[in-house]
């Protein structure tokens, strides 16, 4: 069995409090690794820090919305004043709103919206990467995964422009944090899941998803502990000479 060497170090997980999220915070507190879950959800952040500790590790639930940089610095600073210092960032919180499980087309989306899912997606992982990031070159050491999507890598007729745009544009600021700050020891990468059972793909009908699984290789929709066998993999020491890369986990639905 692989030893990822993750005892003991700090991982902030945001939208940790469920889905894909709590399924890479769990797999990081069954290596060892404190957590801390970071989610608007108060209750489900709680429920997800509970079964942290659990496995033995510490944990800590904070409620953050990570469109809001003073409350992402905050989550930083509680982060340090926990536990002393932050090795690891996950950046999962993300949001894909659907009218009537369909995605929203540009001529019918508001501002607000557009704004929403961009706060939250790319601005979100910018604030977050930023804040842990000024902690990680002080110790010389860090590891930032943040989370893209299939459909940041191509056309997808399920979500909106909005989101589209968003999760490619997390790509080049994977990109973009991985060359700068790999002189300090951080490795920067992203991965991009393709359809995972989670909440995020009850919002639209299964017959949606039933024609989507046709389309994938292997024959079944990904799982939360497909994302987090990846995320593991890259926030360990195995993964030390890996940086700038955008990992598919796709069942094959997309290959390059």
């Amino acid at each position: 069995m692989a030893d990822y060497g993750l005892k003991g170090r700090i991982a902030v997980i945001t939208g940790g409090g469920r889905g894909i999220g709590r399924g890479i915070a769990l797999a990081l507190a069954r290596e060892g690794a404190n957590v801390v879950i970071a989610d608007v959800l108060a209750e489900q952040a709680q429920k997800t820090a509970r079964e942290a500790e659990a496995e033995g590790v510490g944990a800590l639930a904070i409620v953050a919305d990570v469109s809001d940089k003073a409350q992402v610095n905050r989550l930083v600073e509680d982060t340090i004043g926990s536990f002393g210092r932050v090795d690891i960032l996950i950046n999962n919180a993300g949001v894909s709103p659907k009218k009537d499980g369909a995605k929203v087309t540009v001529v019918e989306m508001d501002t607000d919206e557009w704004e929403r899912v961009i706060g939250v997606n790319l601005h979100g992982s910018f604030y977050c990467a930023r804040a842990c990031a000024r902690e990680m070159v002080k110790q010389g050491y860090g590891k930032i995964i943040n989370m893209s999507s299939l459909a940041g890598r191509t056309y997808s007729a399920i979500p909106g422009a909005h989101y589209l745009a968003s999760k490619a544009a997390v790509i080049g600021l994977t990109r973009a944090l991985a060359g700068e700050l790999a002189p300090y020891g951080i490795n920067v990468n992203a991965i991009a899941p393709g359809r995972i059972e989670s909440e995020m793909i009850r919002d639209v009908p299964s017959e949606i998803n039933e024609l989507y699984l046709q389309k994938i290789p292997v024959n079944r929709l990904g799982t939360h502990e497909d994302i987090a066998n990846t995320a593991l993999f890259l926030v360990s020491d195995l993964a030390g000479y890996i940086t700038g890369v955008t990992v598919d986990v796709n069942g094959g639905s997309l290959m390059l």
